[in-house]
This record gives C-alpha cells, structure tokens and sequence, in this order.
C-alpha cells in the first residue's frame, strides 16, 4: 500500500517518535519524479511503505514521458525542472544527492545550490568516493539534522545508467525497512 501524505517538515514534528527510534520511522522521502535517483528512492519508499511526495514539473514532465500517477507527486506551476528541484529542496528538512562519480554536476550540482539558497543541510553521497561508508553517513547525517523529510536527488538514469541500484542499496542499509 502506497503512504503519501502532506510533508510539511514543521507538522511531521508534532509526533516524535521515541528517542530510540531507528531514522525511518517517521521518514519522509520527497523527490521529484525523474529516472534515475528519484525515482530509486520513491519506488523503495513505495516498497518500505513509508509516506512520500514531493514536487514534480507541470504535466509530470519526465525524460522518459509522463512520471507515472503511482507516485503521489504535486505538479510545479511550469514544466521547468529546475523549479520542482528548488522546491523539493526547499521543502525538506534536509536532502542527500546521490552519484556515481566523484563530481557533481547539471541538477545534481544545482539541487546542492538550492538547499544552500533554503539552509537546509546537505549530504552528497557518491559511490566512487564513499562506497561502503555511503549508508553509514547517511544515517548519521538523518540524526544529526532530526531529518524527517529526506529530499532524494540525483542523476537520471540516461546519465548514470547503474544509479538506482546505488541509491536502493544505501537506503537499504541505511534506513532499512520503517
């Protein structure tokens, strides 16, 4: 069953999950509905059951045509992508931009500016630069910042064809199952 709900970072406060809580059990995964990374992290939280949403360009314009309707995505004003990253960034309390290379670049590097723009944290996670330590970061990284909605981005899938198996593994490993 497929949890979507509003996101709003102050109101998933209002419920604090016991101090020893593991990080996803009141995770949030927003993402904006392209190949690629966005879309690995909105299919294994559609997967975990935990809530997601998010923003993605007017008519779910996607590199690969429409984003399908199973992803409880809300529709940006114009088909520019650049205005859904802004506000998937904005809107979250912090957001990690997965790669396979070192460097950042194109939205990738772009979705860091904006979190920069809004002071929210960020964590880039690349598997040529941290591998087997990516989950381990990313944990630390939801707990220190009391992450409760994770924006996830990265490069789509006609750039780093092998990036959804990168993102699946580290949020297994990171958050597991809620």
């Amino acid at each position: 069953m497929t949890t979507a709900m509003n996101y709003s970072p102050r109101s998933m406060r209002e419920t604090e999950p016991p101090a020893n809580s593991m990080p996803g059990a009141r995770l949030t995964i927003i993402s904006g509905g392209q190949t690629g990374a966005d879309r690995a992290a909105l299919d294994w939280a559609v997967e975990k059951g935990l809530a997601h949403g998010g923003w993605c360009p007017k008519d779910r314009r996607a590199e690969d045509g429409a984003v399908p309707n199973q992803y409880a995505l809300r529709e940006t004003p114009t088909r520019n992508y650049l205005q859904r990253t802004e506000w998937n960034a904005r809107d979250a309390d912090g957001t990690v931009v997965f790669s396979l290379a070192a460097k950042l670049t194109g939205g990738s590097l772009k979705t860091v500016g904006f979190a920069r723009r809004h002071r929210r944290p960020w964590l880039h996670l690349s598997a040529a630069l941290h591998g087997q330590r990516a989950a381990g970061m990313l944990r630390e990284f939801l707990r220190e910042h009391d992450i409760c909605a994770l924006n996830v981005a990265g490069p789509r899938a006609s750039k780093e064809p092998e990036i959804e198996q990168f993102v699946r593994s580290v949020l297994d490993q990171a958050i597991g199952a809620a």
